[in-house]
């Protein structure tokens, strides 16, 4: 329709009716308002109460720090609602158009709707933890705690003051995956995320999983301030080698997923790669594909970084075990969906990329390496492994550093132990308080509760 031509009210309409500053109109919107404002509060904090917590949940609780930094979530989100709230009586007395009125109440729903996503995010994690589930995902919290304490080990002033570490809930979806702390999430219109979150689905509650300590090295890199620092490195590393351009381009996307198997393989050494592995092992047309503008490395080639890395750390037999494994699966000779250059310059590129993030000092890392900060030696293997005799027979490996029991499950697992009991097992003494009590902040109490 030509801009100059404008849209004519019919007369019969029923909107032609009314005036505009009607004393109907006035009532109705008076109406709105009082409803608008019963609302405005009731998601403002959120207490152990409020979930529903009994006395025998308190050992699996999120801490009196996760309720703390929801609460101050909340509690900047409500002050919004209050200011527009302050907004929407100011244009009710001033104003005589109805279209004012509307659009001070749209303000106002639009705060609302961001509180009632944020409380409502945090009353489903928090809430999972007054469930069947919840010493499971206490376990899972507790292998988190000790993969930052691993860091705080050896640097101790590395990360900015006291931060709290990742929390764990239950979702579908086929693999973990994690929400960073600081990252903007849709699900909360654009909010930051106050600490970190690690989806684990449904079925995958068993704390074994090497991918989950894959999900925590993710948050590992964000907190010491990896991202863009890896990348250029990886970009800088692999241009100076002379690959070709689009195996860099390809190799830097993929950074940050490469630095999540890196790292988990120091965190918990020659079975998680092996466990990652198993993860990865699908029919070969999704192995053997590659995903133009994916994050993740081809299946494939991923293998192959890991048993890279096994390599670099002092494990050559694991390393070339896994290698034949792999090679035996998958040959890209039966067919494949790779670009023909990606093959060709990976020989070359897997072990640079491994180099260039774990092994050459990080100006965040205070001059660092990664491997120096997460440290893995043949002691650790040795104990990993004796820990898994232990578990097989049903005995608990006192001593074991959580992450540790994730590959020493696997290592059980591997000679046979009984799933449901080795799960008993596991779970039972990981969300034990002295293994959950987080570090830092303390549990919510009884009389908190």
């Amino acid at each position: 329709m030509p801009a100059s031509v404008a849209l004519r009210p019919i007369a019969s309409a029923p909107w032609t009716g009314a005036p505009q500053g009607s004393e109907a109109v006035r009532r109705f919107l008076a109406l709105k308002v009082r409803g608008l404002k019963s609302r405005a509060h009731r998601l403002a904090s959120l207490t152990p109460r409020d979930v529903g917590y009994r006395p025998q949940d308190l050992p699996y609780t999120p801490s009196a720090g996760h309720f703390r930094a929801a609460n101050e979530h909340l509690a900047a989100i409500d002050r919004a609602v209050r200011q527009r709230l302050a907004e929407l009586d100011r244009v009710i007395s001033q104003s005589t158009s109805p279209q004012n009125a509307l659009m001070a109440l749209a303000m106002v729903e639009r705060e609302i709707d961001r509180a009632r996503r944020a409380f409502g995010m945090f009353f489903e994690v928090f809430a999972q933890r007054g469930t069947a589930f919840a010493p499971a995902l206490a376990a899972h919290d507790a292998i988190a705690r000790d993969c930052y304490a691993a860091v705080r080990a050896n640097a101790p002033r590395l990360f900015p003051g006291p931060l709290l570490e990742p929390i764990t809930y239950l979702e579908h979806g086929y693999s973990p995956a994690t929400m960073r702390r600081g990252v903007t999430l849709s699900r909360l219109l654009g909010e930051k995320n106050p600490f970190p979150l690690i989806r684990i689905p449904w079925d995958r509650d068993r704390p074994w999983q090497a991918v989950f300590l894959h999900e925590v090295s993710h948050n590992l890199q964000a907190d010491m301030g990896l991202w863009v620092e890896n990348r250029n490195a990886v970009l800088q590393r692999l241009a100076t080698d002379g690959l070709a351009p689009l195996a860099i381009s390809i190799f830097g996307r993929w950074h940050k997923e490469i630095f999540a198997d890196l790292a988990a393989c120091l965190l918990g050494g020659p079975a998680v790669a092996v466990g990652m592995a198993v993860f990865l092992s699908h029919p070969p047309d999704k192995v053997m594909t590659y995903r133009p503008g994916g994050p993740h490395p081809t299946g494939f080639l991923r293998v192959f970084i890991l048993a890279e890395m096994l390599r670099r750390m002092g494990f050559p037999k694991d390393a070339r075990q896994l290698t034949e494994l792999w090679a035996s699966l998958y040959n890209p000779r039966r067919g494949h969906r790779l670009p023909p250059i990606l093959l060709h310059e990976a020989p070359r590129a897997i072990p640079a990329v491994v180099d260039e993030i774990c092994f050459q000092p990080r100006r965040n890392l205070a001059e660092t390496a990664l491997a120096s900060l997460i440290r893995f030696s043949a002691d650790d293997e040795a104990a990993i492994r004796r820990g898994a005799l232990r578990l097989a027979r049903g005995q608990w490996p006192t001593g074991l550093p959580p992450r540790f029991v994730v590959s020493a499950s696997g290592y059980a697992l591997e000679a046979g132990a009984a799933i449901p009991g080795l799960s008993r097992l596991v779970i039972t003494n990981l969300s034990r308080p002295t293994m959950a009590a987080p570090s830092g902040s303390a549990a919510p109490t009884s009389a908190a509760a």
